[in-house]
């Protein structure tokens, strides 16, 4: 598959990096309708428990405590807003390490570490995450705001390998309105404060604060009827004053059916403001968060900032997510009652309102959040589809996978099998990460499709991209993966982003058929190509490849050139965990078993190892080639039974495509080589398996066998069995020993 392309139009970075500035950055403290919370602050500060918990329901002031902790800290905060587009764990630890960076000078390149291409969120990201937390010289503050955001389980098991991380002194702040999932184990630990709804709740004098903040006077009689009708709620008695600010009459008055009386609150502060604010109010509450500029897009006008402006000086719930005051986005509550009153009064504007967002995003670059206005749309739907046929890839390449296979699963198959370039990229999707039988089933629907417009993908054709597939994933042997990849090879014109990942195709079919002359030479222009376009896992793919032809005929100078360009390709984009890596670890270990460097090779192994998993019998011509060279590396250095149990992998895979070419011949001699051989086994025992490689990470984190088993889509029985597996290989008896000791190997953490 191909990698990312090679550079962004500046009008996207632009914004991406004001969407990042306003997600890191901690937003003043609102300056009226505010009660402090200092005695709350000092005491979860005093208690030096390393997590703090701030759960309530909408309006109870978590953000305003959190920003108000903010702006009294001494240590360095570290600040994180999230939203429902951060639910992916890649995602995730990108937003966590850069609001990490920004208060520790040697973290810099932190984000680019735990998240990178193809990276692995739960076993290597998360890990190196938390040990840099772990590391920092001194004392911060951990604020993650709008926690509930965050759904998908992975993201929690991410979430708790990364707190873990925190140290002594620091202090992780959670704001939620549901419970916190690391809460319960340091509640148990005793390591937890906890702020609750009834910490939050105000009282008469809290009433009276609110009210004093608006320039307005409380009787002690009116607050205690205000409490009494909120509930000691604090956005209702908020919206209380800023209703009497405008002449709405005393709070005592204040009637409802409503247990919160927040429609009737709602209500009253909507119908003081002018008609303009209304209308602007009403239809900028379909975007989650918003700028003069994008709410100017939408509204068809070019007063948005004065408007802005006019109601930031009112009492309306609008709230800045940057000091420069660039982005806004409205308080939850406010916001779903705003879009009831869209609904109400201007039902069909929604959609327009949407569809226009996704044109200035998409305008601007932002292709994914574009997706995001019109996934749910069902009138935009083939707009949607193809627009994450142009994003797809970049999206996954930039480590979201879960973000992807979300846009997958709105779309829904129906849509997607009538779209058949997005079906090309489903496949493409499912064959890299190891889901066998999606993939062959994809592969499947795709033999029985067609269309005949060009695809948004870069590719030149539907046929040339499903061919492309077709002899990656080599099902019906190697004379017709070579006719597929040559097929692609002559679709793709030169200046075509594909075209190395056809090459690179078409050197692997005829390494099958046995030419070598002719596979050197294409994978040497494909691999070229590959860097121009900076598309890093094909150029890998190819380097490696060249360095293993190379070191077959004893250049071993050039074999090292090719192994260096590949790992330094490997290193730079942190593509450690692809497919595409584990060809290139083993000549590295080659090279180095080669200059006596026995520790080098080890290390190298290690990662080919930790990688192989998600080289499956759907990709089987790079599945088998790769146990194939790391059984020969095993074998040369007496790992014997590392070796057998790989030529044990090597059969699995044949059961399921047992035509690949010389490539069986090239099995078949070194079984006959390790058969023949009289030797004992030497020291070393059998290495984790991939099932057991991919349970592995789960053992950092405080799920059951029970709660792994469903994240892995195995019984507990299996579980259980893996687990007892992974002890007896690892020399250990307990989770906590068995993360030690694969750290320490390097199956876990950087």
């Amino acid at each position: 598959m191909r990698g990312q392309a090679p550079a962004s139009s500046t009008p996207k970075l632009e914004l991406d990096q004001q969407l990042l500035d306003a997600k890191l950055s901690a937003p003043e403290p609102p300056a009226r309708g505010h009660v402090s919370r200092a005695a709350l602050i000092d005491a979860a500060r005093s208690s030096r428990r390393r997590v703090v918990g701030v759960t309530a329901p909408a309006g109870y002031g978590k953000s305003s405590l959190l920003t108000e902790w903010a702006s009294r800290e001494s240590r360095p905060v570290a600040w994180v807003s999230l939203d429902r587009y951060d639910d992916d764990p890649a995602a995730l630890l990108a937003l966590l390490a850069s609001a990490f960076s920004r208060i520790t000078p040697s973290a810099a390149r932190l984000s680019e570490k735990v998240t990178g291409h193809g990276i692995s969120a739960l076993g290597r990201g998360a890990p190196l995450l938390a040990a840099a937390l772990r590391a920092s010289p001194d004392p911060f503050v951990l604020m993650l705001d709008d926690l509930h955001e965050i759904r998908d389980p992975a993201c929690h098991d991410v979430l708790s390998v990364v707190f873990g991380g925190v140290p002594a002194g620091a202090q992780l702040v959670a704001a939620s309105r549901g419970e916190q999932s690391h809460l319960p184990r340091a509640r148990a630990a005793g390591d937890a404060f906890e702020i609750t709804s009834s910490e939050l709740a105000l009282d008469a004098s809290g009433a009276q604060a609110v009210f004093a903040s608006t320039r307005l006077q409380l009787s002690s009689e009116d607050a205690g009827m205000l409490v009494e009708r909120t509930e000691g709620w604090p956005v209702g008695v908020v919206l209380a004053a800023a209703i009497a600010s405008e002449g709405g009459g005393p709070p005592r008055a204040l009637s409802g059916d409503d247990r919160y009386v927040a429609d009737y609150l709602y209500r009253e502060s909507l119908a003081g403001l002018p008609e303009h604010q209304q209308r602007f109010l009403r239809r900028t509450a379909v975007l989650d968060t918003f700028s003069a500029p994008l709410c100017d897009a939408i509204l068809e006008t070019h007063d948005a900032q004065q408007v802005l402006r006019e109601l930031e000086d009112s009492d309306v719930f609008l709230v800045p997510l940057d000091r420069r005051r660039g982005w806004y986005r409205y308080h939850a509550i406010f916001r779903e009652f705003l879009l009831g009153e869209l609904r109400r009064i201007e039902p069909d504007a929604a959609v327009e309102l949407q569809v226009r967002a996704a044109g200035w995003f998409e305008a601007h670059g932002s292709s994914a959040k574009a997706i995001e206005y019109l996934i749910d749309l069902p009138s935009e739907r083939p707009r949607a589809v193809r627009l994450v046929a142009a994003t797809a890839l970049p999206t996954y390449q930039a480590g979201q996978l879960a973000t992807v296979q979300r846009w997958l699963g709105s779309i829904g198959d129906a849509a997607i099998e009538a779209y058949p370039p997005v079906a090309v990229l489903a496949g493409w999707i499912t064959v890299l990460t190891g889901q066998t039988a999606e993939a062959e089933r994809w592969a499947a629907i795709l033999d029985r499709s067609a269309y005949d417009l060009v695809p948004e993908d870069g590719s030149a054709s539907f046929e040339s991209a499903r061919a492309m597939l077709s002899s990656f994933m080599c099902a019906s042997g190697p004379a017709r993966a070579l006719a597929d990849a040559e097929f692609a090879y002559a679709a793709e014109p030169s200046w075509s982003p594909w075209r190395d990942q056809a090459l690179v195709l078409l050197g692997e079919a005829l390494l099958l058929v046995g030419d070598a002359t002719r596979a050197e030479a294409v994978l040497r222009e494909g691999s070229l190509l590959a860097a121009t376009f900076g598309n890093t896992d094909v150029r890998i793919a190819g380097e490696a490849e060249l360095a293993m032809l190379s070191m077959d005929r004893g250049h071993w100078e050039a074999g090292a050139q090719h192994v260096r360009t590949a790992r330094d390709a490997i290193d730079e984009r942190r593509m450690h965990d692809y497919a595409s890596a584990v060809l290139a670890f083993s000549q590295a270990a080659r090279l180095d078993l080669h200059h006596g460097n026995l520790t080098a090779a080890r290390r190298e192994l290690t990662s080919a190892m930790r990688a192989r998993p998600a080289c499956t019998h759907a990709m089987p011509s790079l599945a088998v080639r790769v146990r194939l060279q790391l059984a020969r590396v095993y074998w040369a250095m007496g790992d014997h039974a590392i070796a057998h149990h790989l030529m044990r992998e090597i059969e699995d895979i044949l059961l399921h495509r047992p035509d690949l070419g010389s490539l069986l011949d090239q099995v078949s001699e070194f079984t006959r080589l390790i058969s023949e051989s009289e030797e004992q086994l030497g020291d070393g025992g059998p290495p984790l398996t991939p099932a057991e490689l991919r349970l592995l990470p789960y053992l950092q984190t405080h799920l059951s066998v029970r709660e792994i088993g469903e994240r892995l889509f195995v019984s507990r029985n299996t579980v259980s069995s893996e687990l007892g597996s992974i002890y007896r290989k690892l020399g250990v008896s307990t989770r906590s020993g068995a993360v030690d000791r694969a750290t320490q190997l390097g199956l876990l953490g950087g």
